[in-house]
């Protein structure tokens, strides 16, 4: 069993900045890959960015590429995603989720993921 825990959401004009936190528990967190997913109002929930066991892999979707940056903390059991020059298109509820302990490396299927996070509002103002 995980559970997730998101924090760092907030407001934020556009060009700006945030840090999406995410504290998991569990004795497992080193072995599973991370992601992040988001969704906006009245869309599909869409693959933000993934990290592997050991973070030396990570895949980005291409909207957020350049911009947003995953890393982890296995000592702490924490994802982060880190958000840079952000824009209104940004603006959705932001999931953390945990990989199924066959992925090794950063994936983005959303099948790939059976622990997600209770999410965190991220609002980019125009």
């Amino acid at each position: 069993q995980v559970q997730l825990v998101e924090s760092g959401g907030g407001l934020v004009q556009a060009g700006g900045s945030l840090r999406l936190s995410c504290a998991a528990s569990g004795r497992t967190f080193g072995s599973r890959a991370m992601g992040w997913f988001r969704q906006a109002t009245e869309k599909e929930r869409e693959f933000v960015a993934a990290i592997g066991r050991s973070g030396g892999s990570t895949s980005y979707a291409d909207s957020v590429k350049g911009r947003f940056t995953i890393s982890r903390d296995n000592a702490k059991n924490t994802v982060f995603l880190q958000m840079n020059f952000l824009k209104p298109e940004d603006t959705a509820v932001y999931y953390c989720a945990a990989a199924k302990l066959t992925y090794f490396y950063a994936v983005s299927a959303k099948s790939a993921y059976d622990y997600w996070g209770q999410g965190t509002q991220v609002t980019v103002s125009s």
